[in-house]
């Protein structure tokens, strides 16, 4: 099938040197701001920002902005300290980033306490206090899966009313041969 050329002139399809990504380039871009931010935060000397983690970065598409997401040991209540670190911090965190990242802008840095990882340690700690009875397996506290014991009936006085439709019925007749 042949496809018309586009108004400009050129050709649809990409040049050989040109390089095709699975992801878009601002994503990449924020995992490469991702690493870098951890590795600064381990050389920063401040203890405020000992136990944090830099979850995530969202960088928009014109690269002008970076929201950097972070959680911490601390949980919520060491939130007001961690922000306040990191504001310190701000200008030396985007240095490092315009040092070494090869791009044309340095996104502006503001930073959030990450909800999603947040929202699922509340729904696990739901789950872990409201275990469902139907449920074949439970996790523990280390996440191993168990498998429920369910306790034997006491006395077998219910088996002895169970009909059967096949009273020809031997266990030997499941291996599929008719």
């Amino acid at each position: 099938m042949n496809r018309p050329p586009s108004r400009s002139g050129k050709s649809r399809t990409p040049s050989r040197n040109a390089t095709t990504h699975a992801y878009p380039r601002s994503a990449r871009l924020g995992e490469t701001l991702r690493e870098v931010l951890a590795d600064e935060l381990v050389r920063i000397d401040d203890e405020r920002l000992e136990f944090v983690t830099v979850t995530r970065v969202e960088v928009d598409p014109e690269m002008n902005r970076g929201i950097v997401f972070f959680d911490s040991l601390a949980g919520e209540a060491g939130d007001a300290l961690i922000l306040q670190a990191f504001s310190d911090h701000r200008k030396r965190l985007q240095s490092s980033i315009g040092k070494q990242v090869r791009a044309k802008k340095t996104p502006i840095l503001s930073f959030r306490p990450d909800e999603v990882i947040r929202s699922a340690e509340r729904i696990e700690k739901i789950l872990r206090e409201n275990p469902s009875p139907s449920r074949e397996a439970t996790v523990n506290e280390d996440n191993y899966v168990q498998k429920k014991v369910f306790p034997e009936p006491a006395d077998d006085s219910g088996l002895e009313d169970f009909e059967s439709d096949d009273e020809d019925f031997e266990p030997d007749d499941l291996d599929g041969e008719a």
